[in-house]
């Protein structure tokens, strides 16, 4: 798979979104690995929108260009398989209302603060988004699993007004250090469906790797529910590390990764994230149309 060449790294380390028009060598990408041009994508959302209303198999509360097209790029242009997800990501929020419900100020600190979710400012140095979640530090006692999902989902959403997200795809890195049987119990298999719901079947998303650190017999015991579910695509899309942080540089060189992780860059803390966020009106105006909204209470907890 041709990788980016010229990544342009001048805004690397800036917190916000970016919402602009993809550059040139993105557009390459996206023509040579998913089969977009202009042609396509005028041709292919026509057709799109035109299955959905005659199959009528969901509602879409949108049907603008920039709504359906993240549904195109992520099944590579093939308007049945897009469709399929738009139908399945519906599905998915009819029949999981509560975790499509936005966090409150408390919620995002549980998690903020434990440092279970993260994501950089940085892009890796093909120029895609991390998000690194560290099981080890979520307390089950504390808050359900289902939590963690909503602030996944809600992550998962503003990360999809990039353009250049929709293209490129995005890195996990699933870090498992300090993973324990009370981890294990909470993951049932109502929970390993929902996951994989949100990774594969049910969100317009590309995951180009899935990385998994410091794996113990914990995780295979975990990993025994998932496994049956995933397809060879998904499973290939998976690496394993233990704790050779040396194996993940070959995949993310050190530049764009913490240190915890043998890289050289400093953690960037939760609520810088929210705090740019909730002083940008576009990204806000976007947030809205997907359902969240900035209440006082999140203003006034992070301004």
């Amino acid at each position: 798979m041709p990788e980016l060449e010229n990544y342009d790294k001048l805004d690397d380390e800036q917190i916000t979104l970016d919402l602009s028009e993809p550059p040139p060598e993105v557009m390459e990408y996206a023509r040579m690995e998913l089969g977009e041009t202009e042609e396509v994508k005028c041709q292919t959302l026509q057709e799109f929108r035109d299955m959905i209303f005659e199959r009528g198999e969901c509602l879409p509360h949108r049907m603008d260009d920039a709504f359906l097209i993240r549904f195109l790029r992520a099944r590579n242009f093939n308007i049945k398989s897009a469709h399929k997800l738009i139908v399945n990501y519906y599905n998915f929020k009819e029949e999981h209302p509560e975790i499509h419900q936005q966090l409150n100020s408390t919620e995002m600190r549980y998690i903020g603060e434990d440092d279970v979710i993260t994501v950089p400012s940085y892009r890796t140095q093909c120029g895609r988004r991390l998000m690194i979640y560290r099981f080890g530090n979520w307390n089950p006692r504390k808050y359900p699993a289902e939590m963690l999902f909503k602030a996944t989902v809600g992550i998962l959403e503003i990360g999809m007004l990039e353009p250049r997200q929709q293209i490129m795809g995005g890195i996990a890195i699933f870090d498992l250090k300090d993973i324990s049987m009370t981890h294990a119990w909470s993951v049932t298999p109502q929970v390993a469906s929902m996951m994989l719901s949100v990774m594969v079947t049910a969100f317009p998303i590309r995951i180009h790797a899935l990385h998994i650190l410091n794996q113990s017999w914990v995780f295979d015991a975990i990993f025994a529910v998932f496994k049956p579910l995933l397809d060879a695509n998904m499973r290939n899309k998976l690496f394993f590390h233990g704790n050779n942080y040396e194996s993940l540089h070959k995949h993310v060189l050190p530049q764009y990764l913490p240190k915890a992780y043998g890289g050289v860059r400093e953690e960037l803390p939760y609520y810088k994230w929210i705090q740019s966020i909730i002083k940008d009106p576009k990204i806000i105006e976007e947030m809205n149309k997907m359902g969240y909204v900035i209440t006082d209470d999140i203003r006034d907890s992070f301004s």
